[in-house]
């Protein structure tokens, strides 16, 4: 069940927030005038959001490549990776 929190009590009880986010790894999401108003999260809750995001991003991006014929074979990749890091390009 979310935790919905005013903004006064943003506010006034930061600190509980502030643990609660970070102990339970959720959101605690903020209303102004009984309406939504923010999400707020720990840091490592957005890196890890972010993370996910980039991730289904890139991964989108090689389904288009696929999809769009842009391939090579695996081999012929790994040839070349190969090749850069013998001579230090990565």
């Amino acid at each position: 069940m979310p935790n919905i929190q005013s903004s006064t009590s943003l506010r006034n009880n930061y600190n509980d927030i502030s643990t609660f986010c970070r102990e339970h790894q959720e959101p605690v999401f903020i209303t102004k005038n009984g309406q939504g108003d923010l999400a707020v999260m720990s840091i490592e809750m957005y890196e890890a959001l972010n993370g996910k995001q980039e991730l289904y991003s890139l991964l989108a991006e090689g389904r288009a490549d696929v999809e769009a014929g842009r391939v090579r074979p695996y081999a012929e990749v790994f040839d070349e990776l190969e090749q850069e890091i013998l001579h230090g390009r990565l």
